[in-house]
């Protein structure tokens, strides 16, 4: 063998098919994917274009328009650390958001080898239609609101090494370690021809921004000049430090020989503008401006990109600025007035909103114009807004939209019910319907039993559980033929079969739920009757505005919080009285009480009712179908499931409920030992009620000899995965954009 020939020519002949076999999966995207050649002998597939992205097809740059879905890291069960998506899932997902209509998809972080296998090779298979992506790179964001220094030395190394790892993961060049809550793995995937642009960082903290411009403000006082991105005179401190972050990627990037496009996640707290109609001072404290950053030898070009909600922040209720523009009906869209002026600040650069949307969930933590609250909507409502949503951005002449979110996540926390999911750490092991954050997706991660159980009065598909996963409890009762139970990881489901036709105008349906010592042992509903142990929520099911759950009053969570600790409403003596006799309705809080000179003015508390049982089918296949039923009656047959958190739940899956007492000034939760169900029915026209004839324990009725259901602690779940109603009318809506871009008259 010639001693001269390369290093390809002296190793082992066994090992060569291998390396060959490994370059040609390494290139093999980059010679399929149509791309031109920049003058400095870079290759790019997008690029921006005034306002515009462009993309390069069949020979020429033609307009394109992003119509997105944000996809997230996580599953049932797990946090998104655990990065838990197999391959087989996302190429099946990958098939679903192309049905969708969908042709980009954007990730947030760095995530396994896995995700950019299953791209490439579904693209490889989808060549005239494929999914491009936008990678994010994770910014170090608590660290940044704990220290307040964007230019802390861990922060800054930090971001600058994630954003040099990302580079090399998209391009198939990376090797990384496990560690805890981060992808690890051997990544050899080229990615990059499908990729459509770079989306670094998180929604900026706006004290952590005013912090670290006011600690650096003498260090910046002449703009940060880059080799591919630079800041401009007038550029704040994190502005700069913006620049240097993208410069960097840009350099990286560039040794690979291609350029993307390039952009910062912003959010509506930091943009540009100024909101006179803004009561709380953090939220328009301080602006993010993309004007202020721009590449200067990057023929890709970059792009403002900005997650705005339709309910957050609160100016778009009170904002009198934002009521120039009339929806169908003559009220004001403040959410397309908001997007106009965000696109006049950007007239020549494109702007993409890269979050939007409403969750499908029966908790609500903000309220919205038009009804675009951040929750209450059951699947076709946030089907019918997202839609509504898309088509103003599309209007405004928007590069994009990009839906929040593909899949629901139980991990996600939610402000107005975090403090009683205890212990958090367990928050992913269940699903909490309170929780609005939860439910953002058009891929629904439903209970196991969601699905296999229909809400529909019929209890056919009750049959078809196994003995070991129901219950029969207090058989005979007065009223009652039966009465079952089971549960799954977000409900409590009920199936009584009375001895007559349950009528709700003439009769109501008590069910009182008792899980530890306390609660009521009396009160108006139960006709005059006494319990000999207390009840913790009451269930009652009649006329619509009767059917509801409500907590003892002493042990309702929404008045201990914000009545009793904070003091935004007024108190009465039942909220501190046992066995008061007082059932409170279920609220959730969707505004503090804000007094300045934190605000601007002052803003009274806000509160909205989640207790309400609506009657229906939530059976998916029914044009119908609601999907926040909770209960339905046909015949002698009632049907009904319940939330765990409005029974006291705290944890189901490790049978922990709410206590009545506070542990150092906070919420403390408390071992059950199951659920004892009281079941009466009381006559409207007389007031009788039925099934609370028993006495035998010293005149009181004998609740604690009743049954206990209960079930085993769990550390793993089940779930059902399917397309929410939502998709359905996303799925038009995206077709409706087609493969267009607004229309000049539309901008």
């Amino acid at each position: 063998m010639n001693a001269n020939k390369g290093w390809l020519y002296r190793l082992p002949k066994w090992i060569l098919p291998i390396v060959v076999a490994l370059a040609v999966w390494h290139y093999w995207p980059v010679k399929q994917v149509e791309s031109v050649e920049h003058a400095d002998g870079s290759r790019m597939k997008f690029r921006t274009n005034g306002d515009s992205l462009e993309q390069y097809k069949d020979g020429q740059w033609s307009p394109f328009f992003v119509k997105g879905v944000n996809v997230g890291a996580a599953m049932p069960g797990h946090d998104p650390g655990d990065l838990p998506i197999s391959k087989e899932t996302y190429r099946k997902w990958f098939a679903q958001i192309a049905d969708l209509g969908s042709n980009v998809i954007r990730v947030y972080t760095i995530l396994k080898p896995q995700f950019y296998e299953a791209l490439v090779e579904y693209n490889e298979e989808h060549r005239d239609h494929p999914l491009y992506f936008i990678q994010g790179v994770w910014a170090p964001e608590e660290d940044l609101a704990e220290k307040r220094d964007a230019f802390d030395p861990d922060i800054y190394d930090q971001f600058q090494s994630e954003i040099v790892e990302a580079v090399n993961v998209v391009y198939g060049n990376a090797d990384i370690p496990e560690k805890f809550g981060k992808a690890s793995g051997v990544y050899r995937v080229n990615a990059s021809p499908y990729l459509m642009a770079w989306h670094i960082g998180t929604e900026w903290d706006p004290i952590a921004v005013r912090d670290t411009n006011d600690k650096h403000a003498e260090k910046w006082t002449e703009p940060f000049v880059g080799d591919r991105v630079s800041a401009k005179p007038g550029a704040s401190p994190f502005e700069n430090w913006l620049a240097v972050m993208l410069d960097g990627l840009a350099v990286r990037e560039a040794q690979y020989g291609w350029q993307h496009p390039l952009t910062f996640t912003n959010w509506v707290t930091t943009d540009p503008l100024t909101h006179p109609g803004e009561v709380l001072i953090e939220e328009d404290l301080v602006g993010i401006d993309a004007n202020h950053v721009g590449p200067v030898d990057w023929a890709a070009g970059y792009f403002a990109s900005f997650h705005a909600y339709p309910y957050y922040p609160d100016f778009f209720r009170f904002d009198e600025t934002l009521r120039d523009i009339p929806d169908e009906s003559g009220n004001p869209n403040t959410y397309r007035s908001y997007l106009r002026q965000l696109k006049a600040h950007f007239p020549d650069m494109p702007v993409m909103i890269t979050e939007f949307g409403v969750p499908s969930s029966l908790g609500i933590a903000h309220v919205g114009t038009l009804g675009r609250d951040q929750g209450g909507h059951n699947e076709t409502e946030q089907g019918r807004i997202n839609a509504s949503l898309m088509k103003d951005i599309f209007d405004e002449g928007m590069a994009g939209a990009i839906v929040f979110s593909w899949q629901d996540e139980w991990f996600k926390r939610t402000w107005n019910t975090m403090d009683y999911e205890l212990p958090a750490s367990r928050r992913k092991l269940w699903t909490n319907v309170l929780t609005n954050e939860q439910k953002f997706g058009l891929l629904g991660m439903f209970s196991s039993k969601d699905g296999p159980l229909i809400i529909d009065g019929d209890d056919k598909d009750w049959e078809k559980l196994k003995s070991g996963d129901k219950q029969k409890l207090n058989a005979g009762a007065p009223g009652y033929k039966e009465l079952w139970m089971t549960h799954d990881e977000a409900y409590v489901y009920l199936l009584a079969k009375l001895d007559q036709p349950f009528d709700p105008q003439q009769r109501t349906l008590y069910m009182g739920v008792d899980t530890i010592a306390g609660g009521n042992k009396h009160g108006k509903e139960l006709a005059g009757r006494q319990l000999d142990e207390g009840l913790e929520a009451l269930i009652s099911l009649g006329a619509a505005e009767e059917s509801e759950v409500r907590l003892a009053a002493n042990y309702d969570f929404h008045t201990r919080l914000y009545g009793k600790k904070y003091g935004m409403f007024e108190v009465g003596p039942e909220a501190s009285q046992d066995d008061s006799g007082v059932f409170a309705p279920w609220k959730l809080s969707v505004s503090l009480e804000l007094i300045p000179p934190d605000t601007r003015k002052y803003h009274p508390f806000e509160e909205v009712p989640v207790g309400q049982l609506k009657r229906g089918t939530n059976n998916p296949d029914l044009p119908s179908a609601d999907s926040l039923v909770m209960w339905e009656a046909k015949g002698n047959t009632v049907e009904l499931r319940i939330p765990w958190m409005l029974l006291g739940f705290t944890d189901p899956s490790s049978l922990q409920v709410m206590s009545y007492a506070d542990k150092d000034g906070k919420f403390a939760s408390t071992d059950t030992k199951g659920i004892r169900l009281v079941p009466w029915i009381a006559d409207k026209a007389t007031g009788e009620a039925v099934g609370l004839e028993d006495t035998s324990s010293g005149g009181l009725f004998p609740v604690s000899r009743l049954p206990v259901y209960s079930w085993n602690a769990w550390d793993e779940v089940g779930y059902v995965e399917r397309l929410k109603a939502s998709y359905g009318m996303m799925k038009q809506a995206f077709g409706e954009m087609g493969g267009n871009v607004p229309a000049p008259d539309q901008r």
